[in-house]
């Protein structure tokens, strides 16, 4: 499984790793990783720790990820960049809408 998601015993933490490539591949996972949120609006982080690529495609699901989901979450985080990641977010400016850690 290409996305694996975690969220919290108290419902205030949604993890969504995504291990392997992240493009369009994976939007189905993706999509339903981030779908069912629960009542708490927890902060939704990302996890690309062992995300070895990173496509137009993906930046396009973060983005739809952002707008289906904002009303209904504290935050979202993108977390754990490889060098190679984090300057395809930063050439995007995705730290303009997203926490980048």
């Amino acid at each position: 499984m290409s996305v694996v998601r975690h969220l919290s015993s108290d419902g205030k933490e949604l993890t969504i790793a995504i291990h392997g490539k992240f493009d369009f591949g994976i939007v189905q996972e993706f999509r339903r990783a981030y779908s069912s949120l629960g009542d708490q609006k927890p902060t939704v982080y990302v996890d690309l720790r062992q995300t070895e690529y990173l496509d137009s495609s993906a930046l396009g699901m973060l983005l739809n990820m952002r707008k289906a989901i904002s009303d209904h979450v504290k935050g979202i985080h993108i977390i754990n960049c490889s060098a190679e990641v984090s300057n395809i977010l930063d050439i995007s400016r995705f730290d303009k809408l997203f926490v980048i850690e």
